[in-house]
């Protein structure tokens, strides 16, 4: 008998892209939406799709999922975000794995990404693997707030037969997440102990747009290249002056008298920058 597959997809006002996304994976031995209480038809549209669905409360990506992971009764795991779809061919590669078997614990998957409407195809996103399946018990998530990676315990394969990552229609949607992620990642770094640098203010930003638009061939994706290089630039400042600020309220926080109010909020002001 093949082994048995569910596909986690995390949700939350997804109306607009989660029916193309559980359609590509419907042949999965189970379909496990974990909502974080949408507001829209969301719910409505899973419901076409499968029963197996849970609301809980969203902290952050890799918390959500690895919330889920353990409840998976199959064989094998696979996380497939609401704006990401299986392609006919990866899909046939991960029947393949379930039939025959193998001898790695988890893969990483090629993901490619169409970026305001475009399929992106330099700027290093076309190079994009993502370990998002492996077997049940043997993989769950680094504990940070954004762009945690999979770690699983066992050998990790490779797959080049990839899925579709459809990210960002617009600006709003672009400048919304761009707020969260860069917060996230400056917390992240913030607990790690890193420095908010000159290099990491100034130098690093401009490496990443010299990396992407010469190096990795953003300009032959013309002005849709040119955005995203500038924007994972600008990704690279923010999140590293954000930094810089965290510990400049760290700082006023330490300095201030204590105990008293203004030392109170001054350190009330970290934590919560810290716990966003």
């Amino acid at each position: 008998m093949p082994a048995t597959l569910t596909v986690i997809v995390p949700t939350y006002n997804e109306e607009d892209d989660l029916r193309d996304c559980l359609a590509s994976v419907a042949w999965a031995d189970d379909i496990f939406v974990v909502d974080s209480f949408s507001t829209d038809r969301t719910l409505d549209i899973a419901r076409e799709f499968t029963d197996h669905i849970v609301q809980h409360e969203y902290v952050n990506s890799a918390t959500q999922k690895n919330w889920a992971i353990p409840q998976v009764g199959t064989d094998w795991v696979m996380v497939l975000d609401a704006d990401e779809r299986v392609t006919p061919e990866l899909r046939a590669r991960i029947q393949d794995v379930l039939a025959n078997g193998s001898e790695h614990d988890g893969f990483s998957i090629r993901r490619m990404t169409y970026f305001f409407g475009r399929l992106v195809k330099h700027c290093g996103w076309h190079k994009d693997y993502l370990v998002r399946l492996w077997r049940n018990g043997k993989g769950r998530y680094e504990d940070l707030h954004v762009h945690a990676d999979v770690i699983v315990d066992g050998s990790v394969g490779t797959i080049h037969d990839y899925f579709l990552h459809h990210t960002y229609k617009s600006f709003d949607d672009l400048l919304e997440k761009f707020g969260r992620y860069t917060t996230w990642s400056a917390n992240d770094l913030y607990r790690k102990g890193v420095r908010a640098s000159w290099v990491n203010l100034t130098l690093r930003p401009l490496w990443r747009f010299a990396r992407m638009y010469v190096l990795r061939h953003g300009f032959l994706d013309g002005k849709h290249g040119l955005i995203l290089c500038t924007i994972a630039a600008f990704n690279v400042f923010f999140k590293h002056a954000k930094l810089w600020d965290l510990y400049r309220r760290a700082g006023l926080a330490a300095a201030a008298p204590a105990p008293g109010p203004e030392a109170d909020r001054a350190q009330a002001i970290v934590d919560q920058l810290t716990e966003s």
